[in-house]
């Protein structure tokens, strides 16, 4: 079961989708949740850091910081609203520090929730999925910025090519599709790919015997359009959340995803498991 969850807040924004999705988490599942705020510290360039005054860089810092608590303020608000418990802790650190503060933070709980970076803003979502996915060691939820609805399991997607990251996904996300009404294993097949069916079957039949009503689906799909093919199949079948491994590796802070799982996190319209 999931008893202790954490989520890194949106700072300064009007909205918290990835907020409101993992308390609906925490309620479903009668979890202890953590809200994590960054008052992130300005970048300076060199070619201008001399032209800084401390005062501003002090007025910037203090600006974040009252954004960070105003975050911290609405969560606990929704928190107790929902009935969920909770508590915060506000960081104060430089954008590269607290990608990994969070990442170690996610360890000690049994999963980690955040946003999806929406195209108009700065990005930064994706750095502290990318953290979360390859440095917490721990499975990570990512809310689509378009997000509204709370958490619902009636039909779950599980992605299937008999990976590593995929048993790992399948494996970390087990007290979620416990919940579900109705698993789809996808296994989605290219040009250069053999058919799996057979290990696909192996997997479904584990799920089965978890007592978990699987269906085991096949699509095959062009080369480069994985992430494009999941996705629509989700539409198809009105899917509510998608479990897959989260593909890649991150080298000296610097990340490179797989291309089904870059696909998935810029394109995804439903919360999304990944475990790497």
């Amino acid at each position: 079961m999931l008893k202790d969850l954490i989520v890194n807040l949106a700072v300064g924004a009007k909205s918290d989708p990835a907020a409101e999705y993992a308390l609906s988490i925490a309620q479903m599942f009668d979890a202890h949740i953590t809200g994590t705020a960054f008052a992130l510290k300005p970048v300076i360039p060199g070619m201008v850091i001399e032209g800084v005054t401390a005062d501003v860089v002090d007025s910037a810092i203090k600006e974040n910081e009252q954004a960070a608590q105003a975050a911290i303020l609405h969560f606990q608000a929704s928190a107790s609203k929902q009935g969920v418990s909770s508590e915060t802790v506000s960081v104060t650190e430089m954008l590269v520090d607290a990608t990994d503060r969070f990442a170690r933070m996610a360890r000690a709980f049994d999963i980690s929730v955040v946003a999806q970076a929406d195209p108009n803003g700065s990005g930064l979502e994706d750095l502290f999925i990318e953290a979360a996915l390859f440095a917490s060691g721990r499975p990570v939820v990512i809310v689509p910025y378009i997000q509204r609805s709370p958490v619902k399991l009636d039909r779950v997607i599980c992605g299937w090519d008999g990976s590593q990251a995929a048993a790992r996904s399948i494996a970390d996300a087990m007290p979620i599709l416990q919940k579900a009404k109705r698993i789809d294993l996808l296994m989605v097949t290219t040009g250069k790919t053999k058919s799996q069916r057979i290990a696909g079957t192996d997997m479904a039949q584990h799920l089965a015997r978890h007592k978990l009503n699987v269906n085991l689906e096949q699509i095959t799909a062009p080369d480069s359009d994985v992430a494009n093919v999941v996705l629509s199949y989700a539409a198809d079948t009105a899917a509510d959340f998608l479990v897959m491994g989260g593909y890649g590796h991150s080298r000296w802070r610097e990340f490179i995803l797989g291309g089904a799982t870059r696909g998935i996190l810029s394109s995804m319209t439903i919360p999304t498991l990944m475990a790497h």
